[in-house]
C-alpha cells in the first residue's frame, strides 16, 4: 500500500505542528522547573513579565498536553502509513525524497524527546517532590 503525495505532504506538515505544540509543553513546564532549579526565579519572574501568555499555557497543561499528544499521535501515524511510499525516478528528486524523509524522522523524534521532557516536568516531577 503506497501513501498518496497528499498524504506525504501533511504528513511532513504534520509532523512540523507536532514539533512546535511539544514545544508549547517544554515552554510550560520544563523551563520554568529549570530556572528555578538553577536560581534563577528572578529571570523566570522578568520572562513571566514579558512574555504573559506562559503563565495561560501553565494554568491550562493538560489541554496542552492533550492537543500536543494527539498531534504526535496523528503525525507518527501518517509518518507509519508513508514510510515505504515511493519516491521519484529521478535520481536528484529520489534523493531529495528520501532526505526529507530522514529530516521529517528526525523532527518527529525530537518531538517526542521535547514532549516526554514536559511531561515529566508537569506530572511527575511534582509527584515525586511531594514525597
Amino acid at each position: 500500500m503506497t501513501a498518496s503525495p497528499d498524504v506525504q505532504l501533511s504528513g511532513k506538515w504534520l509532523t512540523f505542528v507536532s514539533l512546535f505544540t511539544s514545544t508549547g509543553t517544554l515552554l510550560c513546564c520544563a523551563l520554568p522547573a529549570l530556572l528555578v532549579a538553577l536560581g534563577a526565579g528572578a529571570a523566570l519572574s522578568t520572562l513571566v513579565a514579558f512574555v504573559p501568555g506562559l503563565v495561560w499555557v501553565s494554568e491550562y497543561k493538560e489541554a496542552v498536553f492533550g492537543v500536543a499528544g494527539v498531534m504526535l499521535a496523528l503525525s507518527g501515524w501518517l509518518q507509519w502509513r508513508a514510510r515505504f511510499a515511493p519516491c521519484p525516478v529521478n535520481p536528484s528528486l529520489r534523493d531529495v525524497c528520501l532526505r526529507s524523509r530522514k529530516t521529517s524522522q528526525h523532527v518527529y523524534v525530537a518531538s517526542v524527546l521535547v514532549f516526554a521532557v514536559g511531561g515529566w516536568f508537569a506530572f511527575v516531577q511534582p509527584l515525586l517532590t511531594m514525597r
